[in-house]
């Protein structure tokens, strides 16, 4: 963190944040899902990923819900929401996800996304987790996704590869 900035405090997301959380989602995330559409081409993406936008909205609705186990925490400079990183503790496999998170654009680069990565792993622990994980796409917009898990620790990679056509 910069010596400059004010301190970077972590507290629970509260319904009246969200649509500060959404913005930030929003911003963070348009330009990896303009990177799906430039990928797949516009044929595929009319009909693939249509509903991508929507059902990442609607996923962080559900976690802002509060059921048992998934959690939303919001990072914040001061009194300003600069991110924020959702978890999902398994207890039944003692298993920690880290679900959607994202820093706003104008906060990036300055140790927001290792702090609230650090943090979430913290909070996995403290539930008794045994094991964490973290899921993004190969693709060169989730290259900056990648360096901060992996600066998280996440070295262990299980590679997947979606496959699409015109039909």
């Amino acid at each position: 963190m910069d010596a400059d900035r004010p301190a970077l405090t972590f507290r629970e997301a509260r319904r009246s944040d969200l649509d500060r959380l959404e913005e930030i989602r929003r911003v963070a995330f348009a330009p990896v899902f303009a990177s799906f559409r430039s990928l797949v081409g516009p044929g595929v993406a009319a009909v693939a990923l249509a509903d991508e936008e929507s059902d990442q909205r609607q996923l962080f609705r559900e976690l802002l819900a509060g059921r048992d186990g998934e959690y939303v925490y919001v990072a914040l400079l001061g009194t300003e929401i600069a991110g924020f990183v959702a978890i999902i503790l398994d207890r039944e496999r003692a298993l920690g996800e880290i679900s959607v998170n994202a820093v706003d654009p104008a906060h990036a680069g300055h140790g927001i996304g290792a702090a609230m990565y650090a943090f979430a792993l913290e909070r996995m622990r403290a539930g008794g987790m045994k094991a964490a994980f973290v899921g993004t796409g190969a693709q060169d917009s989730q290259a900056p996704a990648r360096a901060a898990y992996a600066k998280a620790g996440f070295d262990k990679v299980l590679p997947g590869v979606h496959l699409y056509r015109e039909l």
